[in-house]
Formats: C-alpha cells, sequence, structure tokens
C-alpha cells in the first residue's frame, strides 16, 4: 500500500475514533445541561469551523488530527453570567462531573462492542485451531502436540478459531499457568494435553509468541498458484494475476506454495525473478518483495494469497455466526478480555517484567490502520475496535490531564468531602504532562527502532 493511503487510513481512523470520544463527553454534558461552547476534532488553526444548536457550539476540525476536545463551560476558565451560572461544569455535583468525564472512554467501549457485535453478526471466516506440527525442543512439542491436533477447548473453554486459541495461550502465557488442551487429532481420537507455560519468560513476548512456544497454524500442501492479489501490492505492480502458477522462484524449481513463500520471505527488497504460467505461456517477471520485520528479523512479503481448493477450505477454514443476543454477548466479553489484557500488560511494563518495546506510537498504528485498510473492511474494522479500546484504557489511566486523572481528583473528592485545592492540581498536570511526554517519547523511539533496525 502507498504512503498516501497508509496516511489517508490512518487519518479516518484517528477522526472516528476521536469523534466517538468527545461524542461521548459531549452527549453527557448535554444530558446534565452543562453548556457545551466547542467540539474540536485536533488541535491548533482552525481548518474547518461552524457552529450549531440552541447554544450556538463551535463545531471545528482543526490542523494537529492527535486528539481532541468539548469545550464547557467553566468559570475556571473565564467569566460566566449570573444567568448561566447552574450550567457551568465546575458548578456541577461531583457524580455529574464524573458522568461527563467517564463518558468519553464508555463510548470507545462501546464503539468497539458495536464493530465486534455486527461483526460476529455478519460472520467471520476465521482458520479452524488446527496445528501444523510443531518444532523439536518446542514447550507444544513437549505438550504432545502432533500435525492436523485440532484444538477443541482450553481450560474446559470451547475453542471454535485459531484466533481464539492464540488470544487464550497468550493470556496464559502471560499468566504462567499451565493450560489443559483437549485435542482431536485425523483418526478422531480425543486427549488431553497439558501445555506448560510456567516457566515461559517475559522476554519471549517480543515477536510471535506462539512461534516460540511451537503453536503455528495448520497448512496443508498448497499448489503454487495465486488466488488473491491485494490491490496496490509488490504482487499488483509486478503484473501477477490471480490463476497464476509459479514454476521458479530465483532460478529454483517450485512444487508447492510453501516453497514460494520461503523464496519471497528471502528476499526482502531485493528483485526476484518469477517464472509463471498463464493461459499456456510462460512468463518471467520481476517482483521486490516488501521488506517487514517478523520476530526481530526482516522479511520480504508480496501481498498474495494462495488458491484454496474447496476440499482445503473446508477443513482450515470456518465460518462463526452469532445471533445478536449471542453476538451482543460475545463482543461484551471480547471488548473486556481486551481492556484487562492491556491493563496486565502495561501492569508488567511497570514492574519491568515485560518490555517497553510493546509501547507502539503513531507510526506504528499508522502502519497498522494502511495494512488491514488493504485487507478490507473486516480487517480494518477489527482493528478500529481494537485501538478504540486501547484510547479507552489509556484514558482511565490515573494520570493528570487525562480523564483518568480528574476521576482520581473526583474520587479524593468523595473522600475528602472537598474538591482538591488549585495547587495540588496544578502540580498534577505537570507531572502528568512529564508522564506523558515520557511515554511518547518511549514510543516514539519504538516506532523508529521498528522501521530502520527491527
Amino acid at each position: 500500500m502507498s504512503l498516501l493511503h497508509t496516511i489517508a487510513a490512518f487519518l479516518v481512523a484517528l477522526g472516528i475514533l476521536i469523534v466517538v470520544h468527545e461524542y461521548g463527553h459531549y452527549l453527557a454534558a448535554r444530558i446534565c445541561n452543562v453548556k457545551v461552547l466547542r467540539f474540536s476534532v485536533g488541535f491548533g488553526r482552525p481548518l474547518l469551523r461552524w457552529q450549531r444548536g440552541r447554544d450556538a457550539t463551535e463545531w471545528i476540525i482543526a490542523a494537529v488530527p492527535f486528539g481532541g476536545y468539548v469545550k464547557m463551560l467553566d468559570e475556571r476558565e473565564g467569566p460566566v453570567e449570573a444567568a448561566e451560572l447552574a450550567r457551568a461544569f465546575n458548578r456541577q455535583g461531583v457524580w455529574r462531573r464524573i458522568f461527563i468525564v467517564a463518558a468519553g472512554p464508555a463510548f470507545n467501549f462501546l464503539f468497539a462492542i458495536v464493530v465486534y457485535a455486527g461483526l460476529f453478526i455478519y460472520g467471520l471466516p476465521e482458520a479452524r485451531p488446527v496445528v501444523a506440527e510443531p518444532p523439536a525442543g518446542t514447550l507444544a512439542h513437549s505438550a504432545g502436540l502432533r500435525a492436523g491436533d485440532t484444538v477443541r477447548a482450553i481450560g474446559g473453554q470451547q475453542i471454535e478459531t485459531w484466533q481464539e486459541l492464540r488470544w487464550r495461550v497468550i493470556q496464559g502465557a502471560l499468566q504462567r499457568e499451565s493450560l489443559i488442551l483437549e485435542v482431536i487429532d485425523d483418526r478422531q481420537a480425543v486427549a488431553q494435553l497439558r501445555l506448560d507455560l510456567t516457566s515461559f519468560p517475559a522476554a519471549e513476548f517480543e515477536g510471535d509468541a506462539l512461534e516460540r512456544i511451537g503453536l503455528r497454524l495448520y497448512r496443508p500442501p498448497l499448489a503454487p498458484v495465486f488466488g488473491t492479489i491485494v490491490a496496490g501490492s509488490p504482487a499488483e505492480r509486478a503484473g501477477l494475476r490471480a490463476g497464476d502458477r509459479v514454476t521458479q522462484a530465483g532460478g529454483k524449481a517450485i512444487v508447492y506454495w510453501e516453497e514460494l513463500v520461503q523464496a519471497i520471505r528471502d528476499r526482502p527488497g531485493t528483485p526476484l525473478r518469477l517464472t509463471i504460467e498463464r493461459g499456456g505461456e510462460r512468463i518471467a517477471l520481476d517482483v521486490v518483495p516488501e521488506a517487514v520485520q517478523a520476530n526481530g528479523m526482516q522479511i520480504g512479503r508480496v501481498g498474495a494469497a494462495p488458491q484454496l481448493p474447496p476440499s482445503h477450505a473446508d477443513r482450515i477454514l470456518v465460518r462463526v455466526h452469532y445471533s445478536p443476543i449471542g453476538a451482543l454477548a460475545k463482543a461484551c466479553e471480547k471488548t473486556a478480555d481486551i481492556a484487562w489484557f492491556s491493563l496486565r500488560i502495561l501492569g508488567r511494563m511497570l514492574l519491568g517484567e515485560v518490555s517497553w518495546k510493546h509501547l507502539s506510537g503513531p507510526v506504528t498504528i499508522a502502519d497498522y490502520a494502511g495494512q488491514s485498510a488493504q485487507m478490507g473492511w473486516l480487517s480494518y474494522a477489527t482493528f478500529l475496535a481494537l485501538i478504540s479500546i486501547s484510547l479507552a484504557v489509556l484514558n482511565l489511566l490515573p494520570i493528570p490531564l487525562l480523564d483518568g486523572g480528574h476521576l482520581m481528583y473526583y474520587a479524593v473528592e468523595i473522600i475528602r468531602g472537598s474538591p482538591v485545592s488549585e495547587r495540588v492540581m496544578e502540580l498534577g498536570q505537570r507531572v502528568g504532562l512529564a508522564l506523558l511526554l515520557l511515554m511518547m517519547a518511549f514510543a516514539f523511539y519504538n516506532d523508529l527502532n521498528r522501521l530502520f533496525s527491527g
């Protein structure tokens, strides 16, 4: 995907999530009859400005897109006419202020729930939880898993997709659990296996933890025939089409799809000559695999997927549907799981048990936005839901300047029976600003490190 498309996907994602978050504050303020003076998407110089509503609220799209705000009538920020004192934010009771401040993160959670529920109702084609042969010496191999085993349950909880398996195992690794896996092999024999993650080192979370555990998705042998070419990808730019069969790559004969994948992985940023069969003719094309980082290594990708025969698709893919009520329950559960997992990761970072390399900044998020948009609207919607949850969790941290910092002040006010002094709030803002700048510095450093050194 081009840089322009990546930037566009990132800005659209930012715009949606900022509007969702700030609209939560705005709607809660309106419910509490607090006057809203301005609703701004972005900071700095206004690019677009208009007024609407009985309060002539100013709606702004500003030049710097990294955030937004809702400005309410407040005596601490300027004089307020006597007739409107009751509508000032600072004159509201503490529970009303809590409601208004908490509504922003709450709307981000609600947005994620709605997106996930819609996806679950629509039905997502996902990989079945069938494992490939684990490498010798890995935890999965020691547990007794073998090629073709289907994981049906973990710890008594039913598993239907590879993504569910991945999520549960990563949670278990983070908590250093010993997981009981119920598996069924190709002969339909059911077994209980113990995957011992009690000694899994926290440092191994950098990269693909599942790969290090030895869990790999089963892929039946496939012919080296392209089934899907991603728009804007290196494969499309090279002139490759769906239905092309690769017979040689870099001068070596290609029999299976995995051989082609390995040839592409080994040539990041380097031209690779492919000999293909198309309509009875042999054609030579040069493709330059895009260099990407995976598990601390630089590998090549071209943006193409294999052609799946119906028998293979039935073996490795499943479409998961839920009823509206079931989808809503599943969406709430998934949102809560991700939020709680994010908090645990942050806690482990503070304790030094998980590397700060996991903290991502705008460059990495933009890259994910571009990649997910490239893969289609389902992936992009999933990305939006995930980032919305992350935004909500971040805003609820008890750091002054964030929503969580204000909620912390209000909790103290409830306990003390009086508001926190302006001096304490001023000091808190300085500390909060320093913490946020430190987090941003770590995030930018990680972005640049991933971009240039892997």
